[in-house]
């Protein structure tokens, strides 16, 4: 957006979309997208649709590859997306099938593993300037995530989102599943600031599913659960978010602090999705200052946290039902 907007200072992760096997009118769908947020200027689309043949679905995420290696090799910060590798794997096998070459698993060749090991080892930061960030999507059969390729790209990737059809079709959106994704990262990639909001609510989210399996099975519950209960269906509502609606650092960090805090816990869970977009608009209006120093700190310190109460209970004086 920055570069739309003429921000000299703005500095664009150049990406390159790879669509492999997809529809095409799914495939205009994301250009479409991308045109609208002003991002095609630094994007770069390499299709290779339902349409074609399987050998061009098998070179397409190689020939992005080496587009975002460009990028990287000349100082810029670039990120691949490949969407997706499920479809990619079964071009590889009809190929693999119509030159007779010995099947495996799943009527898969023995090499499906190398063939995105080697893929996705491109993605680097190299000494200095220049880095390749791969974000490769994968599809599982009825939630199978234990199937042949996806535990191969997990074997290899820095961690997974998990995305969820039953909570997708409960309405929690986005339907990423606590238990199931996971980080092997994990905090070395946050703020402080948000470590020390956002570790507690996790642990809470997790036990929260846990306790609500059970609790479909009786209703004799001791006051205990059904807090946890309460409190975890609170956490649910706050991480609802709209699609294409990114929210900064310092405001996920300021609305986290408002959960931890219990500033949700006297509203109606039905209406903390209304309560969380009145507080967010409420930090960007009129607590921009302070925004900008959790920003700036990076960390929550006794003197923001002050601020931070401040702010909240002024903002349950201007809520509305």
């Amino acid at each position: 957006m920055g570069l739309a907007s003429g921000d000299k200072d703005f500095r664009p992760v150049y990406s390159i979309y790879v669509a492999v096997g997809q529809k095409s009118s799914n495939v205009v769908r994301t250009i479409s997208a991308l045109e609208a947020a002003g991002a095609l200027e630094y994007t770069v689309i390499v299709a290779a649709t339902a349409a074609d043949n399987p050998a061009n679905q098998y070179l397409a995420p190689y020939s992005g590859a080496a587009i975002g290696e460009w990028f990287m090799e000349n100082g810029m910060d670039a990120l691949i997306v490949y969407d997706d590798l499920s479809k990619h794997a079964v071009a590889y096998r009809q190929i693999s099938l119509i030159l007779k070459r010995p099947s495996g698993r799943e009527a898969f060749p023995g090499d499906v593993f190398y063939l995105h090991s080697r893929l996705l080892e491109r993605a680097a930061r190299l000494d200095g300037k220049g880095s390749l960030t791969a974000l490769p999507i994968i599809e599982t059969l009825a939630g199978d995530l234990a199937a042949y390729i996806p535990t191969n790209v997990i074997s290899i990737t820095d961690g997974q989102i998990f995305l969820e059809t039953d909570l997708f079709n409960q309405g929690i959106r986005p339907a990423v599943s606590v238990g199931l994704s996971v980080s092997r990262v994990g905090s070395s990639a946050q703020i402080k600031a948000t470590k020390q909001v956002a570790g507690k609510l996790k642990g809470e989210l997790a036990q929260f599913r846990e306790l609500a399996a059970f609790a479909q099975f009786g209703s004799d519950l001791d006051a205990k659960t059904k807090a946890q209960l309460d409190r975890g269906s609170r956490i649910v509502e706050l991480f609802k978010q709209p699609q294409g609606n990114p929210l900064p650092i310092e405001l996920q960090a300021a609305v986290l602090w408002a959960m931890q805090n219990n500033y949700f816990e006297a509203i109606e869970v039905r209406k903390v999705v209304s309560a969380a977009t009145q507080l967010k608009d409420f930090f960007l209006t009129r607590k921009e200052p302070l925004l900008t120093k959790i920003r700036v700190k990076a960390a929550l310190n006794a003197e923001l946290e002050a601020e931070l109460k401040t702010a909240c209970d002024e903002w349950k004086t201007t809520l509305k039902a």
